[in-house]
């Protein structure tokens, strides 16, 4: 059992390009991927404070959203320092 409910937690998520108050974070009701799961998902791992072939992830995520016919707003490298900014 979840220890706290995923809609009453604290922190900051990147929503389209800056960070938003957990809380605050939305999509609209109507968004593709939350009714048929076509979303394309990169799971990545820091240790020591450096995160595990970032930039391997991040162009993988760009070329399955390719595949997927999505284009992503945000280059391989701005993503990475999306990444290393929310590990900051």
């Amino acid at each position: 059992m979840l220890e706290k409910p995923y809609h009453d937690r604290d922190g900051h998520i990147w929503v389209d390009g800056s960070f938003e108050d957990w809380r605050d974070a939305n999509i609209h009701i109507l968004t593709h991927s939350l009714h048929y799961g076509s979303a394309v998902f990169e799971g990545d791992r820091a240790y020591e404070g450096k995160i595990f072939r970032l930039t391997d992830h991040s162009a993988r995520q760009n070329r399955s959203a390719e595949h997927l016919g999505y284009e992503i707003p945000y280059s391989v490298e701005e993503i990475d320092q999306a990444c290393l900014d929310a590990l900051a």
